[in-house]
């Protein structure tokens, strides 16, 4: 049985799929900052950059976006990964041997797309190649061509999908890509979703001409009709929403597009909050620990890098019934299964590395990868796995297009500047110490007085107090040490009196 629940907060609105009552996936979208994604902007090239082959576009968001040479000559890389074209290649320009500097001049007005969320540092990633999604169908309203996903990969089923498009006729100058969840849809429900769509493509195209440039054209639905319209298929049981509002938007939505599932939709009315009902809230807050428990004893570390997020395998407290081959393998099998579900739950993507317990049976690696692929097949984010190595390393790589849940629900440490640790009282002592002496040498008076964090205070006044008195024979003065709780740790602060 799968569940959809749906959360709607005033600062929030979160997601959560339930698969046999397992918490297999999680979304969260804040008011602020907006989302970005999917959005289409009016937006104004601000400088061109030959020897990145790219161009940064003003759409007056306050961080330019970032417009990739081959955004502008070729379709999104997920539409050229996920659909099988089957006729117009898309491409424009001269393809990518054209020049950033030939195909667009700063202070050209552009028709732009948001493709990826910003990143850190980075602004978002655009595309002139518009996409306008549908619940069955996705219209390029600049790129005439047709494409089928290439998730229905059932002969008949391809065939009929295009014998319903030649009787539709749809404009020329359109392209046309079949949706995953079009399997099995009717000549009825694919016609009303492609009127819908260019209907929604002339409201845009009308609304471009009147607004001037740094100016949102068109917004992406919001993470409820969203998450309904992309991923809700027939294998979905119920649809749960807490609030009355969404569950309006969601009935009319399902109403044009998909009546039958309308049964499926429950208003939850219990006084307890429904993620606390279904037990969720505490899966949630286990989310962001490092360390996750397997059945049989051992454990899974999750961290993210800047560069990377690495996985390690670890038997804990399990130790088998045979020898240490057994204890890895059973180990390694339960971790195939949980990781992929942990790296979905908390959105990671980009490179992840994932180190398992080394095992010398290659029949024990082959199932251990073998595990691990099968449990990846649920992911709906593009993803590339590397076999296991001798060294039980598993490279993977999965599409990141928005920021991690981590990142979205903390921020960097003030007290450790994101390192996860900080200096210890010696180690700051030591230091301490010698710039005491440095301020001895530096001035003629003979009083240096010390500021300092309780702990620090009291490890000058103790444990190396011997060192104080040492420093004040040395240059015949006198330290004092006063107290500030507001000081940080490994700050300190050294004035002569």
């Amino acid at each position: 049985m799968k569940e959809l629940l749906i959360n709607i907060e005033p600062m929030e609105s979160r997601v959560a799929v339930l698969e046999d009552n397992v918490f297999e996936e999680f979304q969260v979208e804040r008011r602020t900052p907006p989302h970005l994604l999917g959005n289409i902007y009016k937006g104004k090239v601000a400088s061109i950059v030959p020897g990145i082959r790219a161009a940064f576009v003003d759409m007056g968001l306050g961080k330019n976006g970032f417009l990739y040479l081959t955004d502008i000559v070729e379709l999104t890389p997920d539409v050229q990964e996920a659909v099988r074209l089957e006729g117009g290649s898309g491409r424009r320009g001269g393809g990518s041997s054209a020049r950033i500097q030939d195909l667009v001049r700063v202070g050209q007005e552009l028709l732009v797309q948001v493709i990826k969320e910003p990143l850190g540092t980075k602004g978002p990633r655009l595309t002139t190649h518009l996409t306008l999604p549908g619940r069955f169908l996705v219209l390029m309203p600049l790129d005439p061509t047709f494409g089928i996903s290439k998730r229905i990969d059932e002969p008949k089923e391809r065939e009929r999908l295009r014998g319903i498009f030649k009787e539709l006729q749809p404009p020329k100058d359109v392209g046309v890509i079949v949706r995953t969840v079009a399997a099995g849809a009717t000549q009825k429900q694919l016609a009303g979703d492609l009127r819908f769509l260019l209907s929604l493509w002339k409201r845009v195209k009308g609304r471009s001409g009147r607004v001037g440039p740094l100016s949102l054209v068109h917004e992406e639905y919001d993470l409820p009709l969203r998450i309904v319209r992309d991923t809700l298929t027939e294998d979905y049981n119920k649809i749960i929403v807490d609030s009355k509002d969404i569950h309006r938007t969601l009935m009319r939505f399902l109403a044009q597009t998909e009546p039958n599932m309308r049964s499926r939709v429950e208003l939850y009315k219990h006084e307890t909050p429904l993620f606390e009902k279904r037990g969720l809230e505490r899966e949630i807050e286990q989310i962001y620990n490092r360390k996750v428990e397997l059945p049989s004893g051992g454990h899974v570390v999750i961290e993210q890098t800047e560069s990377l997020v690495a996985i390690d395998v670890n038997s804990g407290k399990f130790t088998g019934r045979r020898n240490l081959e057994e204890t890895a393998f059973v180990t390694n099998m339960e971790a195939a299964k949980e990781i992929p579900r942990q790296i979905r739950l908390r959105d990671l993507g980009g490179i992840i590395i994932q180190d398992f317990i080394d095992m010398d049976s290659q029949s024990h690696r082959q199932r251990v990868f073998n595990a691990l692929q099968t449990a990846v097949k649920k992911d709906r984010a593009k993803t590339n796995l590397m076999f296991l190595s001798e060294f039980g390393l598993v490279e993977m790589t999965r599409q990141r297009v928005r920021r991690s849940l981590e990142s979205v629900s903390f921020h960097e440490c003030p007290s450790c500047q994101g390192r996860g640790i900080v200096r210890s009282p010696l180690t700051v002592s030591i230091g301490c110490l010698r710039k005491i002496k440095r301020a001895f040498q530096s001035s003629r008076k003979r009083v240096i007085e010390v500021t300092a964090h309780p702990d620090l205070a009291a490890r000058l006044l103790n444990e190396d107090r011997s060192l104080i008195v040492t420093v004040e024979r040395q240059y015949r003065g006198k330290v004092v040490v006063k107290t500030d709780p507001a000081l940080h740790l490994e700050n300190f602060q050294i004035q002569p009196v």
